[in-house]
């Protein structure tokens, strides 16, 4: 157990791996049952952490299984890790999710001129301390890109801890540059890059790589919330596991998630031993546009 809040079953760096949430001895969603706002200010976020800073292993919100535990993707059957495209190791930020948020593939933007990627929308939160996978921290949105990932919008925002110490001074995107020069111009060039280490193109941005501001950042957040109630209520079809215990009116609202998890509640999770990681994962690549 990392802490009272989680589940956790099996070993990181296995395909056994996974995390759940975790309340009165139950377990429930990341995805569905924690809420977008953690109480009555609406400038504040709950977003759940799926990878820590500096690491690589690609973790996510699982859309596929019950009770949406926090899992380490795969392809092909294998583990997926990202690649170290130089200066940068890993995960440059706490990189995660907003629960009750989902970008629908059926909706296409009017700015991008692209659909939804199908997930919760993503978050780097870019405050100092190091997170761990499954932690719900309490954020301020300070604004947002846009990915467009294999020809879909896969938003990013861009938000700090509202306990970093930096937090008071850090309100929307011109203070992130004015109090941590540099940070978004690397984070545009992650996001570009980070997948041609993998014999990939670069990723492209709407917005010329841009970040827009806190006020647009909020309005794309409620849109992916007001999806995600669609989603949940039944109403948008999808594939996508929307099993819950708190959402009021939900059809796949359960009473005993401990039997959809672990079969009966007296089963305790499991450990498993880990997998040996292929060591390239800690290799520095070097990328360019230029074919030497």
């Amino acid at each position: 157990m990392t802490d009272n809040t989680l589940y956790i079953v099996g070993k990181p760096d296995t395909l056994e791996y996974k995390v759940y949430a975790k309340k009165d001895d139950r377990p429930i969603s990341f995805f569905h049952d924690i809420p977008l706002r953690p109480g009555q200010d609406d400038k504040v976020f709950n977003m759940v952490v799926e990878v820590p800073r500096w690491t690589n292993a690609k973790m996510e919100i699982n859309k596929d299984l019950p009770m949406n535990p926090i899992t380490q993707d795969t392809k092909k059957g294998k583990l997926r890790y990202v690649r170290n495209p130089f200066p940068h190791h890993g995960y440059i930020w706490n990189y995660g999710a907003l629960p009750q948020t989902w970008e629908d593939p059926n909706h296409r933007d009017a700015d991008t001129n692209c659909n939804g990627d199908n997930d919760p929308i993503d978050v780097c939160e870019i405050g100092e301390a190091i997170g761990y996978t499954g932690q719900v921290k309490q954020v301020k949105a300070l604004g947002i890109m846009a990915l467009i990932d294999e020809g879909e919008t896969d938003w990013k925002v861009i938000a700090i801890d509202v306990n970093d110490p930096l937090a008071p001074k850090i309100n929307d995107i011109e203070d992130v540059e004015k109090y941590m020069p540099g940070l978004l111009r690397a984070t545009n060039e992650w996001f570009r890059i980070y997948k041609m280490p993998d014999g990939k193109p670069e990723n492209q941005f709407a917005f010329g790589g841009e970040a827009k501001n806190s006020a647009y950042a909020h309005e794309i957040i409620n849109q992916t919330h007001e999806a995600w109630k669609r989603l949940i209520s039944g109403e948008a079809e999808s594939k996508v596991a929307t099993t819950n215990t708190a959402v009021e009116g939900s059809p796949n609202k359960v009473e005993d998630p401990n039997k959809l998890v672990f079969q009966d509640a007296g089963v305790e999770p499991t450990i498993q031993s880990p997998l040996e990681i292929d060591q390239s994962i800690h290799k520095w690549y070097f990328v360019s546009n230029t074919k030497i």
